[in-house]
């Protein structure tokens, strides 16, 4: 099967282009949000090629799964087809709904020959997906093996521009918390962060490439998920297959996530900042708790579970 995928979340579409399908990926000469072609620092298999915009009409794709609303307009414009309709396709929605998420219409609410597909049951619940199919397909990652060693004393935390995106991302929770231990924060746009003064104990680590990032991971004795308000992040599972004791805001997904793992999971300051203290000093805990948070991460978010759901889902469709 030949899938047309834009490259917009790259963490997520790692997992997706190591399907048993080949995946075409658009590219545009100046590798802008509509054509960024493969990604510099993750690692994809040969069989999802990127191929210029020019060239996609003669590629005879058998699905498209789009992600933003506006890819629908590209399809026709490029391919000269009609998605859901002479293209079978799929809609991936990675987010939770924004401002007032109780009455969100889901901007592919009003059709019925396209499914939307969301990444966690919370993020289904909350949209109002209207007239539209709707699946579930929970994430799941490859493997990163469990590199935990928790030599360095200190907390780790993984967001993507945590200035712009603010309290969504709990970048206001950061400083308070870092009064327990140094916060290490790694993702797109924390290079600016690197004094720990902007935010004061919070040390930028910069965008690095996923393994190395990875592995800066597991050095650090614990893992904070602070977020809000976002979408299952795949940093947090990835910080569970690492091996990693886990503390982590009660927003989303996250709790039914973290059942059973040990993870210190409350939307309590007080309680968050204590978990970070037990899993600093008390090496049992942390390693114990990283086990469970490793187990319950291959039982539930394992690439193979992925590649199956999605499987299934592109041949319904097609």
């Amino acid at each position: 099967m030949k899938v047309l995928l834009w490259h917009v979340h790259a963490a997520w579409a790692t997992a997706f282009v190591h399907g048993p399908h080949e995946t075409v990926v658009p590219l545009t000469g100046d590798r802008g949000p509509w054509g960024r072609g493969r990604p510099a620092t993750y690692a994809w298999p040969l069989r999802a090629r990127e191929v210029p915009v020019t060239e996609l009409a003669d590629e005879h794709v058998d699905v498209v799964v789009l992600q933003r609303v506006e890819e629908l307009q590209l399809v026709r414009r490029w391919l000269g087809r009609d998605a859901g309709h002479d293209l079978p396709a799929v809609y991936v929605e990675h987010n939770a709904p924004r401002g007032d998420a109780v009455h969100s219409r889901h901007p592919m609410a009003e059709q019925s020959s396209i499914p939307v597909v969301h990444v966690t049951a919370f993020n289904a619940l909350m949209w109002d997906n209207g007239r539209a199919p709707v699946r579930v397909v929970e994430h799941g990652i490859p493997d990163p093996g469990e590199r935990w060693t928790g030599a360095l004393p200190r907390v780790a935390a993984v967001v993507n521009e945590p200035m712009r995106r603010g309290r969504v991302t709990g970048t206001d929770l950061l400083p308070w918390l870092a009064r327990t231990a140094p916060v290490d924060l790694f993702g797109i746009g924390t290079d600016d962060l690197a004094d720990g003064v902007t935010l004061p104990g919070v040390h930028g680590q910069g965008d690095l490439p996923q393994d190395a990032m990875l592995t800066e991971l597991a050095q650090r004795r614990v893992y904070l998920h602070p977020c809000r308000w976002t979408s299952l992040g795949l940093a947090l599972l990835e910080a569970m297959h690492l091996g990693m004791p886990i503390v982590a805001v009660a927003g989303t997904a996250a709790p039914e996530a973290l059942a059973d793992t040990g993870a210190v999971v409350s939307s309590d300051l007080d309680r968050l900042a204590a978990g970070l203290r037990l899993f600093l000093h008390d090496a049992d805990a942390a390693a114990d708790a990283g086990r469970l948070a490793r187990k319950a991460a291959l039982q539930r978010f394992g690439l193979d579970r992925f590649v199956a759901d999605w499987r299934s889902l592109l041949e319904e469709v097609t």
